[in-house]
């Protein structure tokens, strides 16, 4: 009965994030399939994909935040999991999360991860890096390398319109708090994560003063300037090598038939005319070795709603180019 209301829960609360689907159990990782073993997207460490705000694994098995991105990257070889932090909290606290779950074996023993992660995926897994270090002997770091798919690595300028409208400490704040605190919890109960929400804790640290707070201290692969070209694209922390890289969203409004892109077009005029993706700046986007920029939104990067994303991009290809790229770093 439990899994019946959680799997009913499930499709209702899917329409409220940015990563509904209905996919199989790969929704919450996949092993290589059968004989594909040295195949394209085969990279020596598996893939731990990390979600960005309100995000979630799968719900019931059966709803996948990337939408068949597991699967597609199994199928030529690679091993993929799917991490499961908070919905809803600062990006410290999620990296916090995600360092103690590797060093607890949550996602395979004694391995190295190459993470994928999505908007606030990225400053996740780069505060990561950090608590991976410290709970690590000298050089037995287990992230491998961070690719960062729309990343918020400069904040958000969405985030900064909607903090400089909110009151601070009002009555509005607490209710629209409260709310999406309720609605974090929903979300981790359906898809077993217990980790604590702390709404505007997330919307704090996604703004652009939040951002260079978290930057401070977890700078891995982040330019000195807002679009500054001098980022690192390879760190040593605690005497672990961690390697680097990115790709960005560009263009908002990508498929008419998409429920979610006029919200996109809307939150894009906070940007005036810099190149962005709804969310995020292109310029915010970039960490490490830069790959480029694709005709899609934020949402598109994660090959949602339902597959419905940009008519000029295909999001797939570039998490197995990725991968394959990897796998050809002796990664």
């Amino acid at each position: 009965m439990k899994k019946t209301i959680k799997a009913a829960i499930a499709v209702a609360a899917s329409s409220l994030t940015l990563g509904f689907s209905a996919t199989s159990s790969a929704a919450e990782g996949c092993s290589q399939w059968w004989f594909t073993s040295g195949g394209y997207t085969d990279t020596k460490h598996p893939i731990l994909m990390v979600h960005g705000i309100t995000g979630f694994d799968s719900i019931g098995g059966l709803i996948g935040y990337f939408h068949t991105v597991p699967m597609n990257l199994c199928r030529s070889g690679a091993d993929v999991k799917v991490a499961n932090v908070s919905p809803f909290n600062d990006s410290e606290q999620r990296g916090l999360q995600l360092a103690q779950d590797i060093n607890n074996n949550v996602y395979g023993s004694n391995a190295k991860f190459n993470i994928i992660a999505h908007s606030q995926g990225s400053p996740t897994s780069r505060a990561a890096i950090t608590f991976d270090a410290s709970m690590n002997a000298w050089g037995q770091g287990r992230i491998a390398s961070v690719t960062s798919v729309d990343g918020v690595n400069k904040g958000s300028k969405t985030a900064d319109m909607i903090r400089g409208v909110i009151p601070v400490d009002s009555g509005i704040e607490g209710g629209a708090a409260a709310l999406a605190n309720a609605f974090g919890t929903v979300i981790g109960w359906i898809s077993g994560n217990d980790h604590p929400q702390n709404a505007i804790a997330a919307l704090e640290t996604l703004t652009t003063p939040g951002t260079e707070d978290l930057n401070s201290r977890h700078p891995y692969g982040v330019a000195s300037g807002y679009c500054t070209n001098d980022r690192a694209t390879q760190v040593s922390v605690n005497g672990n090598n961690v390697r680097l890289y990115s790709w960005a969203g560009k263009s908002v409004f990508t498929n008419v038939l998409d429920i979610l892109d006029p919200f996109l077009v809307t939150t894009s005029l906070a940007f005036g005319g810099e190149s962005n993706d709804g969310l995020v700046a292109v310029c915010s986007q970039k960490l490490g070795y830069y790959i480029g920029a694709y005709d899609a939104n934020h949402v598109d990067a994660i090959n949602h709603v339902l597959g419905t994303r940009s008519l000029w991009h295909n999001p797939v290809t570039p998490y197995r180019t990725q991968a394959n790229r990897l796998k050809n770093a002796g990664l």
